[in-house]
């Protein structure tokens, strides 16, 4: 593998854990901290050459579908002052889960183009 997407790869892991401490305080941490700890596992395992294209493949879908379920109708942006706390609540845990996606859909075309 390129030594580029390997570290593109070990990025995301740290990128993805962060993501995963931090969600510490969020009223449904359990579920966050293990959506972003299994993200930061797949990109380990990109970047050790250790994982198959169907994995990142399934999970980035399904990481799409997620944000197209919890897509608020309104999204009213990031910042707690920009409206209503449960609407900005979901477009950030959508956007999390579209970040998700992207980057285990790219490894999954990586792995099978094996680039």
């Amino acid at each position: 593998m390129n030594l580029l997407f390997k570290i593109l790869g070990y990025v995301f892991v740290v990128l993805f854990s962060v993501g995963a401490v931090l969600q510490y305080n969020d009223p449904d941490s359990l579920h966050w901290i293990i959506i972003y700890g299994i993200a930061a596992l797949i990109s380990l395992l990109f970047a050790l050459n250790k994982i198959g294209y169907i994995v990142p493949l399934v999970l980035g879908v399904l990481a799409f579908m997620g944000f197209i379920y919890l897509y608020p109708t309104n999204f009213q942006g990031f910042d707690l002052n920009d409206g209503d706390i449960v609407t900005v609540e979901l477009g950030r845990e959508a956007f999390g889960l579209l970040i998700i996606s992207l980057v285990l859909l790219v490894f999954a075309f990586i792995i099978k183009k094996k680039l």
